[in-house]
């Protein structure tokens, strides 16, 4: 993999283009929840149509003037967060003080970071910005914006925010109004709107869990003993995993028909990953495992007024999905996918208002043990791969892996494979040990699915599907 050092320049203050309201804005119940007193990035990575068009100092100064003006419409961005007094609340001070940019330039060319270009992306720590203690939000800039020009004229933007104020899909829409304002549009195409006050919580404290599993959504066993665990990166290692149409068709053909035609693309690669990482880490069979991911309450909201477009605070809500490792790899792929379809259809607009509740009163409404749980999110949806600065083009990108937190979440992402082909990249970090069953496993649950969908054209009886048992041992 290739190695370089960036040169980056003074960090620069950016303020707002004209002057923005002055006033106090308050954050939902799920923007005031303390895992989210974090700084994350999104990272893209573009190739000019034209090298040499822009120049470069014309480059970084028509970014550095796309997000003054994107200031004027996002203004609690070139705020700073206040805490109240006990601690528990967040609020945004409109100061309009600005946000951070920086220029660098790194002696490499795009090419170098390996066709297709996927995670673990080369030296990604020297095309972020310095933010400090990353988890450290009061009182700093909200967001940080680093442009590196490689040797080619290729560009790579990344976005740090604070995930108090935005989640995925608000850092993309972001990162849209930055690039279509750099490409010469006169606003952009998604207003933004606040209120916050719509993922507040309605109800008065209550005990009721509004359909939570206390197991695994309280953060308790059932015999009462800590769920929670922290897992080491000591050791661990990275892969990127493509999953083009074929490979997504093979899969699919693999469960029976009916489950084929509702199973979304989500739903059968979570199955596919959970059931495969499960038996690469070789669980004890009796031991509970687990795959949590996120439901975007923007497409599940049922309140009257539901979330409006343009809204982009913290709307995703987590779930999980649980099992033996025996009963996990020793079935089929159709009961891991009917497992994470399960825990999926769990988040209903019951499900929100009680984990709203939970939020209000302090509390954390899913703790999940980490060694035995994959981490998942899915921003295929968020429009990353539409971004386009006009005079580049995006060649790909998503969440950097930088930091722990990041590092041991695996996010979907959109991507072009090595024909250029669209595909759905998954990176994995497992021990190094782990990893090389991981693949093995992935492949035998490829070759299965294509066994499977022979078999089918053959005429055999749908009653049967992929089982593909994983050994454990």
């Amino acid at each position: 993999m290739v190695t370089f050092t960036a040169c980056r320049s003074k960090p620069e203050v950016v303020v707002p283009a004209r002057a923005t309201p002055r006033e106090v804005k308050s954050l939902s119940d799920v923007d005031n929840q303390p895992d989210l007193r974090v700084y994350t990035t999104i990272i893209e990575y573009f190739r000019r149509r034209v090298p040499g068009v822009p120049e470069q100092p014309a480059a970084s100064s028509i970014i550095k003037a796309a997000l003054a003006e994107t200031l004027v419409y996002y203004y609690p961005i070139a705020g700073r967060l206040l805490e109240l007094p006990g601690g528990n609340k967040l609020v945004v001070e409109c100061t309009a003080e600005g946000v951070i940019f920086v220029r660098a330039q790194a002696d490499v060319r795009l090419e170098e970071f390996g066709q297709p270009l996927v995670q673990p992306y080369p030296c990604v720590d020297e095309l972020l910005c310095e933010v400090g203690d990353v988890r450290s939000v009061v009182g700093k800039p909200l967001l940080y914006l680093q442009m590196t020009e490689f040797r080619c004229g290729g560009i790579a933007l990344a976005l740090t925010t604070c995930h108090s104020i935005v989640d995925g899909f608000g850092m993309v829409q972001i990162f849209k109004c930055i690039t279509e304002l750099a490409r010469g549009e006169a606003h952009p195409a998604v207003l933004p709107t606040w209120q916050r006050h719509l993922l507040v919580s309605s109800s008065k404290a209550t005990s009721e869990s509004g359909g939570h599993d206390s197991a695994s959504m309280v953060g308790v066993d059932n015999d009462g003993k800590p769920l929670l665990t922290q897992a080491s990166l000591e050791g661990m290692v990275t892969r990127s995993f493509l999953f083009g149409k074929r490979e997504i068709a093979a899969l699919r053909s693999g469960v029976p028909a009916r489950l084929a035609q509702s199973a979304t693309v989500f739903d059968i690669i979570t199955g596919t990953l959970w059931r495969c990482r499960t038996a690469a880490l070789e669980h004890p069979p009796d031991e509970q495992v687990c795959v949590a991911f996120v439901s975007n309450a923007r497409g599940r909201w049922k309140r009257d007024p539901p979330l409006p477009p343009g809204f982009y605070g913290n709307a995703l809500f987590s779930t999980v999905a649980e099992a033996t490792a025996g009963e996990l790899c020793g079935g089929s792929l159709a009961d891991a996918v009917e497992l994470v379809r399960k825990a999926k259809f769990r988040v209903t607009d019951e499900y929100v208002r009680s984990a709203l509740d939970i939020m209000a009163r302090g509390g954390l409404y899913m703790k999940v043990a980490l060694n035995r749980t994959l981490l998942m999110s899915d921003i295929t949806h968020c429009g990353d791969d539409s971004l386009d600065l006009g005079w580049a083009e995006r060649i790909g990108g998503g969440i950097a892996m930088a930091g722990d937190i990041n590092r041991l979440s695996s996010v979907y992402t959109c991507c072009k494979d090595a024909n250029g082909e669209d595909c759905i990249m998954v990176p994995m970090v497992l021990p190094e040990e782990a990893m090389g069953r991981f693949e093995s496993h992935i492949v035998a649950a490829l070759q299965e699915a294509r066994c499977w969908t022979e078999e089918r054209q053959f005429g055999s009886d749908d009653k049967h599907h992929v089982c593909c048992q994983l050994s454990l041992a």
